[in-house]
């Protein structure tokens, strides 16, 4: 059974997150976790006056997700950053590239869970991850969030990502603020569940 972890990141925060993901999704016996990230739509150049190049140039050993790929998962966790309250334009233009597979119907049934990065505490992690909702139901997926079984989201001692609607991280508004133990905490048991609802509904088909 695969499960793929497909993922955006422009300044690390996303890649950061995506490989807790494969690490708590690894938990489960009998899964491959396969990590993945989606093709970059931005000249090398404008990455460069970004200052994204840098980051960027640490995936490079990553595969850059195929759209056909997705059919072989048992369940996909996407990774996206936020923009205004919604996906990055990198992730858009690879789900609106997945038509042929919401035409032959190619992933009824699999399970599809999201997490997330904004530069504030408030700055639409929660609608990021609803609005990416919609294209999954389109396609007919079981959707898994992150339960409030993992109790790091009700912390209130420190400042911290993390809704049951998916892991999350916050950036800060230079970007300089990497996931925090907790948040990555919280990307692994989000594999991890993933995962095993996974396998029980594979189990059963």
């Amino acid at each position: 059974m695969t499960i793929k972890v497909v993922f955006y990141s422009m300044y690390g925060h996303i890649h950061a997150m995506a490989q807790a993901v494969v690490q708590g999704a690894a938990r489960i016996n009998g899964v491959r976790v396969d990590l993945r990230r989606v093709p970059e739509t931005l000249s090398r150049e404008t990455m460069e006056k970004m200052g994204a190049l840098e980051v960027q140039e640490k995936f490079q050993d990553i595969p850059v997700c195929s759209v056909d790929e997705l059919a072989e998962a048992s369940g996909i966790i996407f990774g996206t950053p936020t923009r205004f309250g919604n996906i990055c334009g990198q992730m858009r233009q690879f789900l609106d590239a997945t038509g042929k597979l919401w035409g032959s119907g190619a992933l009824i049934g699999k399970v599809g869970s999201v997490f997330v990065s904004s530069a504030t505490q408030h700055g639409g992690q929660e609608s990021t991850i609803i609005s990416f909702h919609l294209t999954l139901l389109h396609h007919g997926m079981v959707i898994v969030g992150l339960p409030y079984s993992f109790q790091g989201q009700m912390r209130i001692d420190e400042v911290t990502g993390g809704s049951p609607y998916g892991a999350s991280t916050i950036a800060g508004g230079d970007g300089m603020r990497m996931p925090s133990e907790n948040e990555l905490e919280a990307a692994r048991f989000q594999g991890e569940h993933v995962a095993s609802i996974a396998a029980k509904l594979a189990s059963h088909s």
